[in-house]
């Protein structure tokens, strides 16, 4: 582990993806996760990820987010541009990286023809993990140096509810890892389908707990309860009985099992932490998302009660994850090039036309700078297919789709630098042409 200055007075870590745990990286020191091999010397992607670190840091842990060192230290990262990258069918497919992208991160990390590093940084509808566990897993996926920080997941935007609600149903994911963070964001009193199945085994008929998840389970009288929201965080391993616990939980009154409302109005909120219909596994087809769950329940509960079901969904391609991702980049860049705006550009890489290429290319719209969109054929989208969405550039992988924003950006200088040194030419040959005093005098002698 290495101590490095960052812009506050703190200790920055570095730790191996091979030992660390999200315990550790859920304590308030800066961190950034490293393969093995880099852990006694920073590796060319150490720069962006540690700087990301600090932004994120400096983003939720103090009143006035956007502070900055007075001096932003020397870097050789352009602060002009920047990518934002989704995972699945972008950089992993099926838990193993697509080759190109071990490419691609070395092209953003500085081995390119110009030299020049690029920061990047991941948004992701995946749900059940933490960002620190999706920064471990990433690393060793990747084997690439990266930090927490530079992760925003579909549920992070969630974590601002936690003082609104008081006890809430988590719903999805593997075991107990959507409880454990829900209750890292903050949120006081969170329970389970398997909570509720363990209070009344007859919830679902079809569903018994194994005896693992009975253990895990939390034991409470839920007809004394009132569950105030229901937060989807992760996709449902058991629609049927999740679906069959939220549908109670919608006809109840007030939220409290084993009643039912007369007018079918008074149940708790519900909210997906995306809406992704599919999306690319290692399966040659694509998948079933949360997206399905979420108009699989609400066809269900019109069904039940003649009425629509009005529910919340995050990630993308919802605009408050892009208007995250841009107070991100924005801290980022005041921190290490002193200017108080995101880079000029952000090149957004995905796979799925409805969430990425959409949600991109709304947010641009009234965004402040330009946030582009690219399209690859290494995840749901697939060749052949006119895409609902139109993306700005459609590449075969994410090494492409880097390359294309690389060589784009190379291009939009040198026309800059040309038409600077044109203007200043233009001003040298004014400056040169003579007054009319001194033409006059030319006449005269």
């Amino acid at each position: 582990m290495s101590v490095l200055p960052p812009s506050r007075p703190r200790t920055f870590r570095r730790l191996s993806s091979k030992d660390a745990t999200a315990a550790q990286l859920n304590a308030r020191s800066p961190t950034v996760v490293v393969p093995p091999q880099h852990l006694m010397a920073p590796s060319d992607a150490h720069e962006v990820a540690a700087a990301m670190e600090l932004a994120r840091h400096e983003l939720e842990a103090y009143s006035d987010p956007l502070s900055t060192p007075s001096t932003p230290p020397k870097s050789n990262t352009t602060d002009k541009y920047a990518f934002a990258f989704d995972i699945d069918g972008v950089l992993i497919r099926g838990g193993r990286p697509i080759p190109e992208a071990i490419e691609a991160m070395k092209v953003l990390n500085g081995q390119n023809v110009y030299g020049v590093k690029i920061p990047y940084i991941f948004v992701t509808n995946g749900g059940g993990k933490t960002e620190q566990e999706r920064c471990i897993q990433l690393s060793k996926q990747m084997e690439i140096e990266v930090s927490p920080g530079q992760f925003i997941c579909g549920h992070t935007p969630m974590r601002e509810m936690a003082a609104k609600y008081g006890t809430v149903l988590v719903v999805g994911g593997e075991g107990e890892k959507c409880r454990q963070v829900a209750e890292g964001y903050g949120f006081k009193d969170v329970v389970t389908p398997g909570d509720i199945i363990k209070d009344n085994p007859d919830t679902t008929p079809f569903r018994k707990l194994t005896k693992e998840e009975y253990d895990s389970s939390r034991a409470r009288d839920f007809s004394k309860t009132e569950i105030e929201a229901i937060f989807v965080f992760a996709d449902s391993r058991d629609w049927a009985g999740d679906q069959q616990i939220i549908l109670d939980l919608l006809l109840s009154k007030r939220g409290v099992l084993g009643t039912r409302s007369e007018t079918f109005d008074d149940g708790p909120p519900v909210f997906f932490s995306h809406n992704d219909v599919v999306w690319s596994a290692s399966h040659d087809l694509t998948r079933l998302g949360m997206g399905a769950l979420r108009l699989s329940l609400e066809a269900m509960y019109k069904a039940v009660t003649g009425k629509e079901l009005n529910t919340t969904a995050y990630g993308k391609p919802q605009i408050g994850t892009f208007q995250f991702a841009t107070r991100l980049l924005q801290q980022w860049r005041k921190d290490t090039h002193g200017i108080d705006a995101p880079p000029e550009t952000v090149y957004f890489v995905g796979d799925t036309p409805e969430s990425d290429i959409r949600g991109t290319n709304d947010f641009n719209k009234t965004a402040e700078n330009t946030w582009y969109s690219i399209l690859v054929r290494t995840g749901v989208f697939q060749e052949g297919t006119k895409p609902k969405f139109e993306p700005k550039f459609t590449a075969d992988h994410v090494l492409e789709a880097v390359l294309h924003g690389v060589e784009r950006e190379q291009r939009k200088e040198i026309r800059e630098t040309l038409e600077a040194t044109q203007t200043a030419l233009d001003e040298i040959a004014i400056d040169d042409q003579p007054t009319a005093a001194e033409k006059k005098a030319e006449k005269s002698t």
